[in-house]
Protein backbone atom coordinates (compact mmCIF):
# COMPACT_ATOMS: atom_id res chain seq x y z
CA UNK A 1 0.00 0.00 0.00
CA UNK A 2 2.99 2.37 0.43
CA UNK A 3 4.04 1.79 -2.90
CA UNK A 4 0.93 2.54 -3.87
CA UNK A 5 0.37 6.14 -1.90
CA UNK A 6 3.79 7.12 -2.96
CA UNK A 7 2.93 6.65 -6.78
CA UNK A 8 -0.24 8.39 -6.27
CA UNK A 9 1.45 11.21 -4.87
CA UNK A 10 4.04 11.70 -7.40
CA UNK A 11 1.78 11.75 -10.12
CA UNK A 12 -0.13 14.85 -8.92
CA UNK A 13 1.63 17.73 -10.79
CA UNK A 14 3.81 20.34 -9.44
CA UNK A 15 0.81 23.02 -10.19
CA UNK A 16 -2.08 20.65 -8.87
CA UNK A 17 -0.28 20.29 -6.09
CA UNK A 18 0.54 24.07 -5.13
CA UNK A 19 -3.48 24.71 -5.73
CA UNK A 20 -4.40 21.72 -3.66
CA UNK A 21 -1.92 22.74 -1.05
CA UNK A 22 -3.18 26.40 -0.83
CA UNK A 23 -7.06 24.95 -0.71
CA UNK A 24 -5.95 22.57 2.44
CA UNK A 25 -3.97 25.48 4.28
CA UNK A 26 -6.82 28.40 3.68
CA UNK A 27 -9.03 25.69 5.53
CA UNK A 28 -6.68 24.75 8.65
CA UNK A 29 -6.54 28.63 9.04
CA UNK A 30 -9.95 29.41 9.05
CA UNK A 31 -10.66 26.78 11.63
CA UNK A 32 -11.16 28.08 15.21
CA UNK A 33 -9.10 25.22 16.84
CA UNK A 34 -6.11 26.96 14.65
CA UNK A 35 -7.18 30.22 15.47
CA UNK A 36 -7.03 29.89 19.33
CA UNK A 37 -3.74 27.52 19.34
CA UNK A 38 -0.72 29.11 20.61
CA UNK A 39 1.27 26.22 19.91
CA UNK A 40 1.22 24.17 16.43
CA UNK A 41 3.37 21.72 15.50
CA UNK A 42 3.43 21.65 11.41
CA UNK A 43 6.27 19.15 9.97
CA UNK A 44 8.42 20.79 6.91
CA UNK A 45 7.05 19.76 3.75
CA UNK A 46 8.74 17.07 1.68
CA UNK A 47 8.24 17.50 -2.18
CA UNK A 48 5.74 15.11 -2.80
CA UNK A 49 3.78 16.48 0.36
CA UNK A 50 1.06 18.86 1.23
CA UNK A 51 2.68 22.44 1.58
CA UNK A 52 2.62 23.53 4.85
CA UNK A 53 4.58 26.39 3.99
CA UNK A 54 1.74 28.90 4.47
CA UNK A 55 0.59 28.02 7.75
CA UNK A 56 4.25 28.64 9.75
CA UNK A 57 4.70 32.00 7.51
CA UNK A 58 0.99 32.63 9.23
CA UNK A 59 1.66 31.46 12.44
CA UNK A 60 4.48 33.44 12.87
CA UNK A 61 2.31 36.77 11.91
CA UNK A 62 -0.02 36.30 14.01
CA UNK A 63 2.12 35.40 17.31
CA UNK A 64 1.73 31.89 17.10
CA UNK A 65 4.86 30.10 18.85
CA UNK A 66 5.59 27.23 16.13
CA UNK A 67 6.94 24.08 16.56
CA UNK A 68 8.31 21.51 14.00
CA UNK A 69 9.68 17.85 14.69
CA UNK A 70 13.26 17.36 15.15
CA UNK A 71 14.26 13.30 14.49
CA UNK A 72 16.71 11.48 16.06
CA UNK A 73 17.62 8.66 13.47
CA UNK A 74 18.86 6.34 15.65
CA UNK A 75 16.90 6.37 18.08
CA UNK A 76 13.86 6.00 15.95
CA UNK A 77 12.34 8.98 18.04
CA UNK A 78 11.54 12.79 17.51
CA UNK A 79 11.22 15.93 19.91
CA UNK A 80 8.99 19.09 19.38
CA UNK A 81 11.57 22.44 18.92
CA UNK A 82 10.78 25.34 18.15
CA UNK A 83 11.42 27.00 15.07
CA UNK A 84 11.78 30.80 13.90
CA UNK A 85 12.95 30.65 10.43
CA UNK A 86 12.98 28.56 7.44
CA UNK A 87 16.03 29.45 5.97
CA UNK A 88 18.44 28.66 9.03
CA UNK A 89 18.86 26.22 11.52
CA UNK A 90 17.82 23.68 9.00
CA UNK A 91 19.84 20.81 7.84
CA UNK A 92 18.23 18.65 4.34
CA UNK A 93 18.87 14.94 5.50
CA UNK A 94 18.90 11.74 2.76
CA UNK A 95 15.55 11.57 2.98
CA UNK A 96 14.71 14.98 1.90
CA UNK A 97 13.62 15.67 5.24
CA UNK A 98 14.14 18.58 6.67
CA UNK A 99 15.34 18.49 10.17
CA UNK A 100 16.04 21.05 12.64
CA UNK A 101 19.55 21.50 13.95
CA UNK A 102 18.49 23.26 17.26
CA UNK A 103 18.31 22.04 20.13
CA UNK A 104 15.34 23.74 21.91
CA UNK A 105 12.68 21.23 22.92
CA UNK A 106 8.93 22.26 24.00
CA UNK A 107 7.44 20.44 26.80
CA UNK A 108 4.38 17.89 25.05
CA UNK A 109 1.98 19.63 26.54
CA UNK A 110 2.26 23.24 25.80
CA UNK A 111 1.52 21.70 21.83
CA UNK A 112 -2.20 22.27 20.93
CA UNK A 113 -2.45 21.76 17.68
CA UNK A 114 -0.47 19.41 16.19
CA UNK A 115 -0.45 18.76 11.71
CA UNK A 116 0.86 15.43 10.80
CA UNK A 117 2.07 14.24 7.26
CA UNK A 118 1.47 10.37 6.23
CA UNK A 119 0.82 8.26 3.11
CA UNK A 120 -2.67 7.37 3.45
CA UNK A 121 -5.48 7.76 5.71
CA UNK A 122 -8.88 6.58 6.23
CA UNK A 123 -12.09 8.24 7.55
CA UNK A 124 -11.34 6.85 10.90
CA UNK A 125 -8.48 8.78 11.63
CA UNK A 126 -6.14 5.58 10.93
CA UNK A 127 -2.82 6.77 9.19
CA UNK A 128 -0.34 4.92 7.17
CA UNK A 129 3.01 6.45 7.40
CA UNK A 130 6.46 6.08 5.91
CA UNK A 131 6.66 3.02 8.28
CA UNK A 132 9.12 4.27 11.68
CA UNK A 133 5.90 4.30 14.05
CA UNK A 134 7.67 8.42 14.92
CA UNK A 135 4.23 9.94 15.01
CA UNK A 136 2.67 7.07 16.79
CA UNK A 137 5.38 7.01 19.76
CA UNK A 138 5.05 10.73 20.03
CA UNK A 139 1.30 11.02 20.29
CA UNK A 140 1.51 8.69 23.04
CA UNK A 141 3.80 10.06 24.67
CA UNK A 142 3.00 11.18 28.33
CA UNK A 143 2.12 15.26 28.76
CA UNK A 144 0.91 15.05 24.87
CA UNK A 145 -2.41 16.34 24.80
CA UNK A 146 -2.77 18.63 21.54
CA UNK A 147 -5.55 17.84 18.84
CA UNK A 148 -4.37 15.42 15.92
CA UNK A 149 -4.71 16.66 12.48
CA UNK A 150 -3.80 15.40 9.57
CA UNK A 151 -3.41 17.20 5.95
CA UNK A 152 -3.52 15.40 2.88
CA UNK A 153 -4.27 15.02 -0.90
CA UNK A 154 -7.89 13.87 -1.10
CA UNK A 155 -6.35 11.30 -3.20
CA UNK A 156 -4.42 9.86 -0.16
CA UNK A 157 -7.98 9.15 1.57
CA UNK A 158 -8.55 5.48 1.19
CA UNK A 159 -11.37 3.12 2.38
CA UNK A 160 -9.14 1.47 4.65
CA UNK A 161 -5.80 1.79 6.35
CA UNK A 162 -4.02 -1.23 8.38
CA UNK A 163 -3.40 -0.36 11.48
CA UNK A 164 -2.54 -1.94 15.55
CA UNK A 165 -2.74 -1.51 18.76
CA UNK A 166 0.42 0.67 18.64
CA UNK A 167 -1.26 3.40 15.74
CA UNK A 168 -3.15 6.46 16.95
CA UNK A 169 -5.39 7.84 15.38
CA UNK A 170 -5.36 11.38 14.20
CA UNK A 171 -8.82 13.03 14.94
CA UNK A 172 -9.17 15.01 11.81
CA UNK A 173 -7.83 15.13 8.07
CA UNK A 174 -7.75 18.33 6.02
CA UNK A 175 -7.78 18.11 2.40
CA UNK A 176 -8.19 20.28 -0.42
CA UNK A 177 -11.90 19.11 -0.28
CA UNK A 178 -12.08 20.25 2.72
CA UNK A 179 -12.49 18.59 6.98
CA UNK A 180 -12.87 15.12 7.47
CA UNK A 181 -14.15 14.92 11.59
CA UNK A 182 -12.50 11.50 12.68
CA UNK A 183 -13.52 11.77 16.38
CA UNK A 184 -16.63 9.98 16.06
CA UNK A 185 -18.35 12.66 17.06
CA UNK A 186 -20.93 14.40 15.04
Amino acid sequence: MRNYLRQILMEITPQARQEKSKRICQTVLASPQYRSASVVMVFLSMQHEVDTTPIILNAWQNGKTVVVPRIFWQQKHMIPVEINSLDTGLKTEWSGLRNPTCETPVPYSDIDLTLTPGLGFDRHGNRLGRGGSYYDRFFASSGFRAVKWAVAFQVQIQDEIPYDDQDVPVDAIITEDGFIDCSGSS
